[in-house]
């Protein structure tokens, strides 16, 4: 069954519109479970700063065996365990960093005993991360980028144990008392990054409907209020379709005038965009000149630098129930020029069907320029 009821010729013209055959076209699919009850909303966390400290060396022994025959049979003092790693590890089984503490601490190593015992050797900290992390350490330069499953990185080496007193023993020293503590692990600080994080990124102004129209697309359930910036954190849906492709939605945090100069969420917003494959402009049609929006998006995209402000992008008019939308949106389509602007109404239904049809398309076009 498809998400919204749409017409045949509705898709027969919106096709000829984008020189795609229908056959090339999936379908969305309606989702099969319930939303959550949950009240709290799950945000994704895309980058996260963390601090990886080592485990430290057991610490070796001094010891002299005592033997019922021989009470000064020698040192016997064993060595120290090494301490635990930690270390970041590529895996499909997770999709984010919100499992990753801020502070990541190896085990220690055993201490060493006697009769020559050495202490146990820590085990070390696996901490599982995204497939396509990049890890930059505490001065921005990327040390690891963990492209493929499995992959693994040394983020903090463990402290090695430290020598008992039997380690010490030569012919001139055949009694040594001394010992070596086990040196403390590494302590690193990095930051993790997501390369790629959904594949659709809502952009738009503060209270434009973005979390209303990813509450109505997918299955996520991020907070909905009459009030700017209610999400400060990304929330992420997902649209299947009918030939089993699956893209992921991303609600990113409202962007304010100057983002590029860090006001408002600033630059932690921009880069959320970036590691977006298709960017969704959200405007507000019931707000006075609602171009004026898109021009100061695109604005900010290009202060920002990079290639943000070419990428392949959609631009759909919100908020189209209410009575002020209609004439404002023949002014922005005069303004903009775009050929492929749509007025929705994410809180109604409106033309939903359609925006999905849209950004299955683009997103195809997109992939296929990037095979050539």
């Amino acid at each position: 069954m498809s998400l919204f009821p749409i017409s045949a010729q509705l898709i027969s013209k919106l096709l000829t519109k984008n020189h795609i055959n229908y056959c090339q076209v999936a379908t969305a699919l309606r989702p099969k479970k319930r939303k959550s009850t949950r009240k709290e909303a799950q945000y994704f966390s895309d980058a996260k700063r963390v601090r990886a400290i080592g485990g430290k060396g057991g610490d070796g022994c001094v010891s002299f065996l005592q033997l019922w025959c021989n009470e000064r049979a020698g040192p016997d003092g064993g060595d120290g365990g090494n301490g635990g790693h930690v270390i970041f590890q590529a895996s499909n089984d997770v999709r984010n960093f919100n499992h990753v503490n801020s502070v990541l601490q190896a085990a220690e190593g055993g201490i060493g005993s006697a009769k020559e015992c050495h202490g146990k050797n820590a085990k070390h900290t696996v901490i599982k991360v995204p497939v396509g992390t990049v890890i930059r350490n505490a001065q921005g330069v990327i040390v690891a980028d963990l492209g493929s499953v499995d992959l693994m990185f040394v983020a903090a080496r463990g402290g090695a144990g430290g020598k008992g007193n039997r380690f010490f023993t030569t012919d001139k020293e055949t009694s040594p008392k001394v010992c070596e503590y086990g040196p403390a692990g590494e302590d690193m600080s990095y930051m993790l990054e997501l390369r790629s994080m959904a594949e659709v990124g809502l952009i738009g102004f503060p209270n434009a409907g973005k979390s209303t129209l990813l509450n109505a697309l997918t299955r996520a359930k991020p907070k909905v209020a009459p009030y700017a910036f209610t999400t400060l954190r990304p929330h992420l849906g997902t649209v299947q379709y009918d030939d089993h492709v699956q893209l992921t939605i991303a609600d990113l945090p409202g962007l304010v005038p100057d983002a590029h100069r860090n006001k408002g969420l600033g630059i932690q917003f921009l880069k959320h965009a970036e590691r977006c494959t298709l960017l969704l402009f959200v405007l507000d049609a019931s707000a006075p000149e609602p171009w004026t929006q898109y021009k100061q998006l695109m604005h900010e995209l290009e202060q920002f630098g990079g290639r943000l402000a070419k990428r392949p992008h959609l631009v759909v008019a919100n908020k189209m129930d209410v009575e002020s939308s209609a004439s404002n949106f023949e002014q922005l389509k005069q303004q903009l020029q775009h050929p492929e602007l749509l007025g929705i109404s994410a809180k109604m239904g409106h033309n939903l069907a359609q925006l999905l049809i849209n950004i299955r398309v683009a997103y195809d076009r997109h992939k296929e320029q990037q095979r050539q």
